[in-house]
């Protein structure tokens, strides 16, 4: 690689990196420490999920108590061990025997604890999480269209999947082992001062040591963990760009620089792992060894105590042995604190999704529709998504039964935003929108929209067979009904040449069907509603024209005696229509048959004769 590219590379990636705001450690699943808006607000949040569950989580607190002082306990009788049947002259086997099986059935305990609070917690955690996922999900099928908008799907997704997973990490492992952190080191320290002051004092003094290195330790941790996983993140991101862009890196010959570029990644990754790896795992060695240097200083002076104050060999055995408990919950609560900061962050993120406003409720007189003929009119509709700039500026226009009515005009012109607002997903600002002369705000919003069928230019399907994706537009549909359907659409004749029919299982968003297919399945679907308002948004942009021909006899099958609005950027789909609406910056400019329209020599002549193109 040149240095002139190698210079080129590294500013572009020294922004991206600067760009990213990574969460997770790479390959161990540890996050770094991010705090939270308002940590104690959400803590109380997230505890009204784990409540039900109060009665057990008492009994895990008594589990980690037991576990704790089993193991407390199980120490502290190695000191009547050594005085009363080791260090006496001859010994006493017999009572050796007898403490030792002691010991050891206050050690089953620990572990019979410690079994079953893993169990209780394991058992709260899961049940808060399965809670935690169905109030999210629940929650974002009330969101208004705004929501998905505004917010990108690995956004969303990533709420069920990071997040959450932290909250899980924090029930499972992190809280008990805090309480347990917290009972250990008061436990400890009261039965340290019980057996020395003197030694427990020295100890003490060791404390905010040790506290002051962990910190030192984990920020600087934190910092290169960080940089390494940005560029993980990146690398991870070159490399999906050029799997899914491999015709493009083909067609240009592009192979060299595609491998120069991820040699250049892959090398700043390297160096970005040895430097946080190295510190990483260099922290709990440092950490142990100043465990030790207390054991040592802790030995030393208990020693001298034995000698010059008559302290006993049990105490000062259990004093150094218990030490290590002392000083071990100080380093598991501090690394622990990385994730409470991340979970709490994460229940803040999925918070704020639960928090966000649900489409409004329907009036309380809202009106639920029958016999719907499919008589639409705007009423001078201003519109806008941001309060200060309108998309639509007092647009008025008519449609009825059997109605064809097409849009046309340039990219923001408006064309859409008439759809959103025919359906409800936005509401609007100023005239009125009508439907057999109700005004839509005073229909029930399910109820407007089971009597809308829409055909969009990407075909969303489901992971299911053939049927069952064409049933989704009308879940009590019988077999032939959706058989019927298809054969509206034209697909019946492909359906049937797939491997099983109706019961293909159709992969992920259909891709086992070629664009056509899936667009035609997307037809059959809205023809199996019976709905008399048909809107079609680009439905035939992304194909052939070969295969446009095809999907438009499904589509002249389904606008029958149904009143529709097309959107299109191709004149051609639109030559038929019954009126052509023609809209710029929000108005409607022209209006007519593609005839009248081209008598006008206007916009549309313009654009009809190349004269001019849509932007």
């Amino acid at each position: 690689m040149d240095a002139v590219r190698a210079e080129r590379l590294q500013k572009k990636y020294n922004y991206a990196a600067k760009a990213k705001t990574p969460q997770r450690r790479g390959g161990g699943g540890r996050y770094t420490a991010q705090k939270p808006k308002n940590a104690k607000r959400t803590f109380i949040r997230l505890a009204e999920y784990v409540k039900d569950f109060k009665y057990k989580l008492i009994l895990a607190f008594f589990c980690i108590l037991a576990q704790t002082i089993s193991s407390l306990a199980a120490s502290y009788i190695l000191r009547p061990a050594i005085n009363e049947f080791i260090a006496l002259d001859g010994g006493d086997p017999r009572g050796l025997l007898m403490i030792l099986a002691l010991m050891g059935a206050v050690y089953l305990v620990s572990v019979v604890a410690a079994y079953f609070e893993a169990r209780v917690m394991l058992d709260i955690s899961q049940k808060t999480l399965k809670k935690l996922r169905s109030d999210l999900f629940d929650k974002l099928q009330k969101l208004p269209v705004r929501f998905y908008d505004t917010n990108t799907t690995g956004e969303i997704m990533s709420r069920f999947a990071n997040d959450v997973d932290t909250i899980g990490e924090l029930l499972n492992h992190t809280l008990p082992g805090l309480i347990s952190g917290f009972i250990t080191f008061t436990g400890s320290f009261l039965m340290m001062l019980y057996i020395s002051v003197p030694l427990t004092v020295m100890a003490i003094i060791f404390i905010p040591i040790a506290a002051y290195m962990i910190k030192f330790l984990s920020n600087k941790c934190r910092t290169r963990y960080s940089a390494q996983q940005a560029a993980l993140g990146i690398l991870n991101g070159f490399i999906e760009e050029t799997v899914s862009g491999q015709k493009v890196v083909k067609v240009f010959c592009h192979e060299d620089i595609a491998e120069d570029e991820f040699d250049f990644l892959n090398q700043d990754l390297r160096r970005k792992q040895i430097r946080a790896q190295t510190l990483g795992g260099a922290v709990m060695p440092i950490m142990n060894n100043f465990s030790n240097l207390l054991y040592t200083f802790t030995a030393g002076i208990g020693a001298i105590l034995v000698i010059t104050r008559g302290f006993d060999y049990g105490g000062l055995t259990v004093f150094i042995n218990i030490s290590k408990h002392f000083t071990r919950p100080v380093n598991d609560i501090s690394a622990q604190m990385s994730t409470v900061y991340s979970a709490l962050s994460g229940a803040e993120r999925v918070f704020a999704i639960m928090d966000s406003d649900p489409e409004p409720e329907d009036e309380p007189d809202a009106v639920e529709l029958k016999d719907v003929k499919g008589n639409v009119e705007f009423k001078n509709v201003t519109f806008g998504y941001l309060d200060d700039t309108p998309v639509l500026k007092n647009v008025s226009l008519s449609a009825h039964r059997g109605q064809k009515v097409a849009f046309v005009g340039s990219t923001g012109a408006g064309k859409t935003t008439i759809v959103n607002l025919l359906t409800r997903f936005y509401d609007i600002w100023e005239g009125a929108i009508t439907l057999d002369g109700i005004d839509l705000r005073d229909i029930k919003r399910d109820s407007l929209r089971k009597n809308i069928a829409m055909v969009l230019q990407d075909a969303h399907l489901f992971t299911d067979t053939v049927m069952e994706n064409i049933r989704y537009g009308r879940p009590d549909a019988t077999d032939e009904e959706v058989i019927a359907a298809a054969k509206t659409a034209n697909a019946h004749g492909f359906i049937m040449q797939l491997a099983d029919g109706y019961n293909t299982v159709l992969e992920r968003d259909g891709l086992n069907l070629s664009q056509g297919q899936r667009q035609l399945m997307n037809i059959a679907r809205a023809a199996i509603t019976r709905s008399p308002i048909l809107i079609l948004d680009e439905a035939t942009s992304s194909v052939d024209t070969k295969t446009e021909r095809n999907i438009q006899i499904g589509l002249d099958r389904l606008m029958k005696d149904r009143t529709t609005f097309v959107i299109a950027h191709r004149l051609a789909t639109v030559r038929n229509a019954d009126i052509i609406m023609v809209l710029e910056h929000g108005e409607i400019i022209e209006r007519g048959t593609h005839e009248e329209l081209l008598a006008l020599k206007g916009r549309y002549y313009e654009l009809h004769e190349g004269l001019a193109e849509l932007d």
